[in-house]
């Protein structure tokens, strides 16, 4: 029952750091109390992104008159067919992992939930592991908020199982999580419902592109709801029915389904941290330095769990700064992370860096590059003209502080300036490149042809 190194979690993180220590000689256990691949494989990225995958051929379907493609006849959406699909999907993922962990001498797969009896020894079904090192990899869940306890709601997990198509689903949330799945259902035929608490989707982005997502939402059918501060949910007859505080009126909606995507809760207050010398922050998370390292040096927290990107790429990064201390050059760190990520809604919202409210709160002198899509030549010709791009420059400097990009191809064509940001170089490099034509990308430089000061936005 003593290992080098134990390991909590399958998540993106934990398989790869368990390969790696094995590969290295390490005797290691990998612990999991649920289905191998953590929340990416089983109920976020594969799975969503096979369902945006089915709802974007549906709305394909429906939507293409335009271009003078005409179907006859009506488009028939089979969720049974795509769940099982996705169902095929993940379980080729789980048997890749199993196949690894069974495969390899060094890595003893232990199931069942651990928690810490102390610093160096864990219990899991009733069994005491110990072990040199310890890595947590547990990952998060669906915060359900108060008022919707006595009501059946579904969450990312659980409207993943349903076979048939939701008459009126109401979404709590309008975060990533309630626009992808708001625009996959309404594709897939449901009427759809987003309530959220703010005055814009997407909190965290510049208010114009919060403003832009919930005109293609609207076009496309999707009731928003701002403002809207859920109060209760209850079973009405065959309907569900939320009270809602709407600009200082009390108003009820009824539907079939509903849905709560009202952030997520870091998977660590079962784990009995308290028996160790772990800390968490105020909303539960784990307090890590710059290599990952908690308050006990023998363990450290990668992934969903320690709050520092809850994405798959940035668990995948966790194991990355982990390794090259273990088994590298030491020189990666946390802080060197530019934050990246996007919405898979469509088109896809992408972002990299600061946006302008953080220049603005920072104090920086900046410009910024801006063009509509309605302006890009590729989405004209591919009939797909939503969305705005935009990159902002740090005046002094000339090196790009972030960018946020919504359109056709945005959450691939982000990583041009992600890799800019990463080489350190000024935003004059891509401004003088030669792109392709013709291409979303190739905008980039023209965009970059042409700085605003921040006061002209």
């Amino acid at each position: 029952m003593n290992y080098d190194a134990i390991i909590i979690g399958t998540g993106q993180a934990g398989p790869s750091l368990a390969a790696s220590l094995a590969k290295n000689g390490s005797r290691v256990a990998i612990v999991e109390k649920s289905y191998l691949g953590g929340t990416c494989v089983n109920v976020g990225c594969t799975p969503t992104k096979a369902y945006v995958a089915s709802a974007r051929r549906a709305f394909i379907a429906k939507n293409s008159s335009d271009l003078g493609i005409e179907i006859k006849g009506d488009v028939h959406i089979n969720l049974k067919a795509i769940k099982e699909r996705k169902d095929k999907i993940v379980s080729d993922s789980r048997n890749g992992l199993e196949s690894v962990f069974s495969n390899n001498k060094n890595i003893d797969l232990i199931r069942g939930k651990a928690k810490f009896l102390s610093n160096t020894s864990v219990e899991v079904n009733g069994k005491t592991y110990e072990a040199d090192r310890f890595y947590i990899n547990v990952g998060a869940r669906p915060r359900i908020p108060k008022g919707f306890e006595n009501v059946d709601f579904l969450t990312n997990e659980s409207i993943l199982e349903l076979e048939t198509i939701p008459e009126h689903l109401i979404i709590v949330g309008g975060g990533y999580i309630g626009l992808e799945f708001g625009q996959m259902f309404s594709r897939f035929g449901s009427k759809v419902s987003i309530l959220d608490r703010g005055d814009q989707l997407l909190k965290h982005e510049d208010p114009e592109f919060g403003k832009a997502i919930q005109e293609i939402f609207e076009n496309e059918g999707i009731e928003v709801l701002l403002n809207s501060e859920c109060i209760t949910a209850e079973k009405n007859g065959e309907t569900l029915e939320v009270t809602i505080q709407s600009e200082q009126q009390k108003n009820k909606i009824r539907g079939s389904h509903l849905l709560l995507a009202a952030g997520r809760l870091p998977n660590t207050t079962d784990l009995g941290l308290e028996n160790t010398d772990v800390s968490l922050d105020d909303r539960d998370f784990i307090e890590v330095n710059d290599a990952l390292k908690t308050k006990a040096s023998n363990i450290w927290a990668l992934g969903d769990c320690n709050g520092k990107g809850a994405f798959t790429h940035t668990a995948y990064n966790d194991f990355q700064i982990v390794n090259s201390h273990l088994f590298g050059d030491k020189e990666r760190k946390l802080s060197d992370r530019f934050t990246c990520y996007a919405a898979f809604i469509d088109p896809p919202l992408a972002r990299v860096g600061m946006n302008l409210q953080d220049i603005k709160k920072a104090g920086i002198k900046a410009k910024v590059a801006s063009r509509p899509m309605s302006k890009i030549a590729r989405a004209k010709e591919m009939g797909e003209t939503q969305g705005m791009l935009k990159i902002y420059i740090e005046e002094d400097s000339e090196k790009i502080l972030g960018a946020t990009f919504l359109g056709t191809g945005a959450d691939e064509y982000i990583h041009t300036i992600i890799d800019q940001m990463y080489a350190k170089q000024p935003f004059t490099v891509i401004r003088d490149a030669v792109h392709i034509h013709p291409t979303v990308s190739e905008l980039l430089p023209t965009m970059l042809e042409n700085l605003k000061p921040l006061e002209e936005e």
